[in-house]
């Protein structure tokens, strides 16, 4: 695949109030360059890594390293935010270790996770991964696809979220390819989603397979003529926008505009899409905001002929975990993350979650369903957690 010229810098994002501007007069946000990349010696014998090391080439990357082994370098820094900075500034070439291809559940979006890299260049203030990925947040791409890709075949067939429930089974065995990382974010440098796009769309399978991917970045020309064959469902994950949104949170990605703008691009390609509304803060005025995207996702895809669309919403929550790593990370952030207004839910394995009270939810689990259905009539509402 031929490599894209750069894109321009992101527009100004539209107030809550303003419309959606037509996708065509959106320009692509600027993509993620890493200041350098490693590349391990393992990574830099498969094809694939070989691939990669060159899109980094033509991205402008000067400082590429072939490291000697496997093990990468230190990415620690002298404090919390110089590890941070160094981190977030380097793509780290590498092969997938076996975990990596032993294929799990991940509820509720999909029977089986797939990971294709693991870590995002984008800088979000209420980051899912914060806490829950060990070391320094380095993105780290996995250059033997095939062997990561081969682990698919024995799980057709065998899922247990999505294939077993009625409302989801004509899916298919489903695959999430973006449960660690944005694929889309760090596509340009590592072609590893168009790869698993063709795979999926052209391989004769054992039975129904779907793939499903969620991302805030909006540069998917490189999507549109890909021989995906309906088998894949992109989903664009948005928040509220304006002076008081949720979406200030969300640096380093595209405005939601943009990604509403690719929506429609990717639909009217032949793509299943959605939205996954994450993570939704019902702060003051907060219907308003949300009122205003659904809004703009009905402008943006009106006329999309057999539009095939759904809706994941994800209330916002942490860990006492992820909340100590996002405050070294964002010591300035005016995300709120106060125990004290949280209520303390324990998963079956003593994991602790701060979630908005009973009363909140409550509120918010209604408001989507009726406004949802008032404003996308045609979308199916898959989950709200």
């Amino acid at each position: 695949m031929s490599i894209a010229t750069a894109a321009p810098a992101a527009a100004e994002t539209t107030t809550s109030s303003t419309p959606a501007p037509a996708a065509a007069e959106l320009p692509l946000h600027r993509r993620w360059t890493p200041k350098r990349v490693l590349v391990t010696a393992s990574a830099a014998e498969q094809p694939h890594g070989q691939q990669m090391v060159r899109r980094c080439e033509a991205a402008g990357v000067t400082d590429i390293q072939l490291l000697k082994g496997d093990r990468l370098p230190s990415l620690r820094g002298e404090d919390e935010r110089a590890t941070y900075a160094l981190a977030k500034s380097t793509l780290a070439v590498v092969t997938s270790a076996p975990s990596a291809r032993k294929l799990v559940p991940i509820p509720p979006s999909a029977d089986w996770r797939l990971d294709l890299a693991i870590g995002c260049p984008a800088h979000c203030q209420y980051c899912y991964l914060a806490g829950s990925l060990a070391g320094p947040p380095v993105t780290r791409a996995f250059a033997d696809l095939p062997a990561v890709l081969s682990a698919m075949d024995d799980h057709v067939g065998r899922g247990s979220i999505t294939s077993a429930s009625d409302e989801r089974r004509s899916e298919g065995t489903t695959f999430e390819a973006s449960c660690y990382t944005d694929p889309l974010g760090i596509e340009h440098l590592t072609g590893s989603l168009a790869a698993t796009i063709t795979h999926v769309g052209t391989r004769e399978w054992a039975g129904p397979v779907g793939l499903r991917f969620t991302t805030k970045f909006d540069d998917v020309g490189g999507l549109l003529d890909l021989p995906h064959a309906g088998r894949t469902r992109i989903r664009f994950s948005v928040n509220s926008s304006g002076p008081g949104g949720a979406e200030r949170f969300e640096g380093g990605t595209a405005r939601v505009a943009q990604r509403i703008g690719a929506l429609r691009r990717v639909a009217l390609a032949g793509y299943p899409v959605g939205l996954t509304i994450a993570p939704v803060v019902p702060a003051p005025g907060w219907q308003e905001r949300y009122g205003q995207l659904l809004d703009d996702v009905a402008a943006a895809t009106a006329d999309v002929p057999g539009l095939d669309l759904t809706t994941e919403v994800i209330t916002h929550r942490f860990t006492p975990k992820s909340r100590e790593v996002l405050l070294d990370w964002y010591p300035r952030t005016q995300l709120e993350m106060d125990p004290e207004q949280r209520v303390t839910k324990r998963g079956k394995y003593g994991s602790t979650k701060h979630v908005y009270p009973k009363s909140t939810m409550d509120e918010v689990r209604a408001w989507f369903a009726t406004e949802t259905a008032e404003r996308l009539p045609g979308a199916r509402q898959l989950y709200l957690t």
